[in-house]
C-alpha cells in the first residue's frame, strides 16, 4: 500500500524540527567539552527553536500571511493552550505550597517516621512524595539533595547510593504526579484525561517502586539515628488535598485553582502573609516562562510537519522498524515504537518535558494506528521520558546531584536504580498485558 503522503516533501517537513534538536544538542555537547556546568541548559529551548521555525517559514511553499496563519493555527491549537494554562496554575501553586514552608514539613515529617533500619528506603518515599506533591524532580532535589547528603555523610552510606536513591524517588513522582510538567504534556498531546493517565501509569510506576524499595532495603547499611526539625502538618496538607481531587476526577483547572487557595490559607494560620502569596503564584507563573513558551513553538512547528506529512512519515518508518516485533503482534510493536520515540528524543534533547511535547504528535499518530489508548500511550510517553532523564549523566538531575554530593554525575545516573527498573517493568507490561491497552 503505498503512503498517502509525498515522501520527499514529507522528510524535508522535519528539517526544522531536526535543525532544533540538531542547535540544541551541538551545544549542549560543545559546551560540555568546555567545562561549563549545566552545559545543556545553557541555550534556552525557546530560543533555539527560532532558527528552525525561520526555516519551516522558509522551505513551507506558500506566502508569508499563509505561513504565519499556519504556524498560529498550530500554536493556538485547543491542547497547546490548555497545556500552557495548566503549567501556569501547576507553577503557581508549587510555587505557594513551596513558599509557606510545605516541601520542608513533607521532608521532615518523612525522616521522624523512618526508622533507622530503612534509611534507603525510606529516604527513596520522601523523594517521591515531595516530587509526586510539587510535580517536579529538579525542585525535589534542590530541597531534599543537602539533607540527604548531610544524612550520607554522618551514616557512611556511599554518596553515590544516597544520590541514585534521591534522583529515583525524584522522578518516581516526576512521572506520576498529576501536576508534572511532563503529566500535562503527555496528556494533552494524547488526549485523555489527567486521572485515566494516573491510574494508568499506577499500575506501573508503583510495582517498580516495590522492588526499588526491597533492592535499596537490602543495600541499607547498619542503622543509624538522624535528627529531624520540627514541621507542621497542616502544611502537608494542599499537597494531598489536590491529589485526592485529581484522582475523583475533578477538572484539572478546578484542582490547581483550589489547591493555590488551600496551599495559602494553611500558610496564614503561620507566618504566611497575603502580599507574599500574590507575588509567589506571579513567581509560580514566570517559572513556566520556558516550558510555555516552548510548547507554543513547538506547536505551530509540528503544524508544518503535521500539514506536509512528515508525522505519517515518522509513524511509517517506526512501524517498519518494529515489523518484527508487529509479526507476534502488532499493538506491542507500536508501544514500543512511542517508548522507542520518546527515548531517543530525550537522549537528544535532555530535557523529558521537552521530549514528550516532540514525540506527543507522533506518538499519537502510532496510537490511532495501533488502536492503543490515550492514557496508555501518555503513560508510556512520560515513564520512558523520565527513565530516559534519570539515567542520563549530562541531565539536570544528575548535574545537581553530582555537585551537590562531589561525585561524577556518572556515578550518580548509574545508581538510579528505580529508573532501570521502571523500563523493564514498564516493557513486562506491554508484553504481558499486550490486549489491554
Amino acid at each position: 500500500m503505498q503512503p498517502s503522503f509525498n515522501k520527499n516533501k514529507a522528510i524535508l517537513s522535519l528539517t526544522p524540527l531536526l535543525t532544533f534538536v540538531a542547535l540544541f544538542l551541538g551545544s549542549g555537547l560543545y559546551l560540555q567539552s568546555q567545562g561549563v556546568d549545566y552545559a545543556f541548559y545553557q541555550l534556552p529551548a525557546p530560543v533555539a527553536i527560532l532558527p528552525a521555525i525561520m526555516l519551516a517559514f522558509i522551505i513551507n511553499k506558500g506566502t508569508v500571511n499563509q505561513c504565519v496563519e499556519t504556524f498560529i493555527k498550530g500554536a493556538g491549537h485547543n491542547n497547546i493552550i490548555t497545556m500552557c494554562l495548566i503549567y501556569l496554575l501547576a507553577g503557581a501553586f508549587s510555587a505557594v505550597a513551596s513558599a509557606t514552608g510545605g516541601v520542608d514539613a513533607v521532608v521532615n515529617a518523612g525522616l521522624s517516621l523512618i526508622p533507622p533500619a530503612l534509611l534507603l528506603p525510606g529516604l527513596f518515599l520522601i523523594a517521591a512524595v515531595v516530587s509526586t506533591a510539587m510535580g517536579t524532580s529538579m525542585g525535589t532535589i534542590g530541597a531534599i539533595g543537602p539533607i540527604a547528603y548531610a544524612v550520607s555523610i554522618k551514616t557512611g552510606i556511599d554518596p553515590a547510593l544516597m544520590a541514585g536513591t534521591i534522583v529515583s524517588g525524584a522522578m518516581f513522582g516526576d512521572n506520576l504526579s498529576i501536576i508534572s510538567d511532563t503529566t500535562i504534556a503527555a496528556t494533552r498531546t494524547q488526549g485523555c484525561e489527567m486521572k485515566d493517565k494516573f491510574k494508568e501509569n499506577f499500575k506501573i510506576a508503583v510495582p517498580a517502586a516495590i522492588l526499588t524499595i526491597a533492592l535499596l532495603l537490602y543495600l541499607t547499611p547498619a542503622p543509624q539515628a538522624v535528627e529531624t526539625k520540627d514541621y507542621d502538618l497542616l502544611l502537608v496538607l494542599p499537597y494531598a488535598f489536590i491529589l485526592i481531587l485529581a484522582v475523583a476526577g475533578m477538572n484539572v483547572f478546578v484542582v490547581l485553582f483550589s489547591g493555590i487557595i488551600f496551599a495559602a490559607l494553611m500558610g496564614f494560620t503561620g507566618s504566611y502573609e497575603g502580599g507574599s502569596f500574590v507575588k509567589d503564584v506571579y513567581q509560580g507563573f514566570t517559572d513556566m516562562q520556558e516550558i510555555f513558551l516552548l510548547s507554543m513553538f513547538i506547536g505551530g512547528l509540528s503544524e508544518f510537519i503535521r500539514i506536509n506529512g512528515g508525522l505519517d512519515f515518522l509513524a511509517q518508518k517506526i512501524q517498519g522498524i518494529t515489523k518484527i516485533i508487529a509479526k507476534w503482534h502488532r499493538k506491542v510493536a507500536d508501544q514500543i515504537g512511542i517508548a522507542a520515540l520518546v527515548l531517543t528524543s530525550n537522549v537528544c534533547i535532555a530535557n523529558n518535558t521537552v521530549s514528550i511535547i516532540v514525540a506527543g504528535p507522533v506518538a499519537k499518530k502510532l496510537a490511532d494506528d495501533g488502536d492503543i489508548s490515550g492514557k496508555r500511550s501518555a503513560s508510556l510517553l512520560d515513564i520512558f521520558a523520565c527513565v530516559t532523564q534519570g539515567s542520563l549523566p549530562y541531565g539536570a538531575q544528575a548535574l545537581l546531584l553530582g555537585a551537590t554530593f562531589k561525585i561524577s554525575p556518572w556515578e550518580v545516573s548509574t545508581s538510579s536504580y528505580y529508573c532501570f527498573i521502571l523500563a523493564f517493568t514498564a516493557i513486562a507490561v506491554i508484553c504481558l498485558r499486550r490486549n489491554k491497552v
